[in-house]
């Protein structure tokens, strides 16, 4: 350990424990060299030797919350290409905003991200607080976004902790403490290792080691340029860290939506409450979804009186809190049928450029599938017998 992380000095961590923390001396230097060598090209990132754009690194990182990079790679291109500065952000619809987040999930993050753009242009000029106290004043801004942008379109000094930090940090100093309680002494020994030059390079530096040599599974330590130094490693049992709190099993609720075509082609949708768990997304109408739900009892709450098929599959979706199943009712309607009250028709050709959260697309293609399987029942006899029998 003395090697890369020095000697203990005489203070005690903060979360008042007796152990004392190591006085970080090649720590940083042994990451930056690997990172210099070995850093990912990422498109949010600055090439070696050259400026960040804090817009750039600001929208990356709200998108990267709790998604991964390859998820977020098209969906930032097509925010950069179509908006390329906070100002053209903030000029844009809200509901083009959400249009063109829709499938990334976790739409919260694109309110905020409208909402900070329209202040960063209305109050800061287009440009982004360099601090990160004044970046916590921004919607959708938490503690390690504020930390990330500092450090990495700014290169202020600040300690910035994601799961891949986590996880090296809990490794390198074999952290017993399971997951949440031991953030806070993670934190701790992450301040600690933070150098005070090249700060955003380093905090992409552990982001790149955690992802691609410290992973959750089989870590390859021996390319680890921080080995030496890890008390996991020296344990031969780097994989067991972070420890974690065993998760609570995730409740399970259940609903019904009513697909409604009419004989155009229109579908019937309605838009979310703006608040709320997929705010302000486009939605195939639907009963609440509950623990308890009555699935005899769903046609009572159809937004239009129609003859109703029951479709396979259910379609399922797992959210942060829950899983969700919900049954598909399909039915056709004339086309000089109104839109009830909070609905409205959306022609077919509209209907894939609706922000539709993933959830409502699974709707759609179990919709389009059942559709798809009629057309061909009504060519053949045979099949149309056994769509029947359903």
């Amino acid at each position: 350990m003395d090697d890369l992380l020095g000697k203990p000095p005489k203070k005690k961590l903060p979360s008042g424990k007796g152990a004392a923390y190591p006085v970080p001396t090649e720590a940083a230097p042994a990451l930056l060299a690997w990172y210099d060598r070995h850093r990912r090209t990422l498109p949010w990132r600055a090439l070696p030797g050259a400026s960040a754009d804090p817009y750039a690194v600001w929208l990356s990182e709200i998108m990267l919350q709790q998604t991964t990079i390859a998820a977020v790679k098209p969906y930032f291109l097509a925010f950069l290409e179509r908006w390329p500065t906070v100002a053209d952000l903030a000029a844009a619809a809200t509901e083009d905003v959400m249009k063109q987040w829709a499938g990334l999930g976790y739409y919260s993050r694109a309110r905020n991200l409208h909402a900070c753009a329209k202040i960063v242009a209305a109050e800061h000029g287009g440009h982004f607080p360099d601090r990160e106290e004044a970046l916590l004043r921004l919607p959708g801004v938490g503690p390690y976004t504020a930390a990330a942008i500092a450090a990495i379109a700014f290169d202020r000094r600040a300690v910035v902790v994601d799961g891949n930090v986590e996880r090296v940090i809990s490794r390198l100093f074999a952290i017993e403490e399971p997951l949440p309680a031991g953030k806070p002494l993670i934190k701790a020994k992450a301040d600690f290792l933070t150098p005070g030059a090249r700060p955003g390079d380093y905090a992409q530096a552990m982001m790149d080691l955690g992802a691609t040599i410290c992973t959750p599974r089989h870590p390859a330590c021996v390319l680890c340029p921080l080995q030496s130094a890890c008390e996991a490693s020296a344990s031969g049992n780097a994989e067991t860290f972070p420890r974690k709190t065993p998760k609570a099993e995730r409740p399970v609720r259940s609903g019904v939506v009513f697909f409604l075509r009419r004989s155009d082609g229109a579908v019937l949708v309605r838009s979310r409450p703006p608040k709320g768990l997929l705010g302000g997304m486009t939605e195939i109408p639907g009963t609440d979804w509950s623990s308890g739900f009555d699935a005899a009892a769903a046609l009572r709450e159809a937004p239009v009186q129609a003859s109703y098929r029951k479709l396979v599959p259910v379609v399922e979706h797992v959210f942060t809190h829950f899983a969700l199943t919900l049954s598909v009712f399909a039915a056709d309607v004339p086309q000089d049928t109104a839109a009830p009250d909070g609905c409205r028709w959306v022609s077919a050709k509209a209907l894939d450029g609706e922000a539709f959260p993933s959830l409502m697309r699974k709707v759609i293609v179990v919709a389009r599938d059942d559709q798809a399987s009629g057309l061909k029942a009504a060519a053949n006899p045979a099949e149309r017998q056994k769509r029947q029998s359903r």
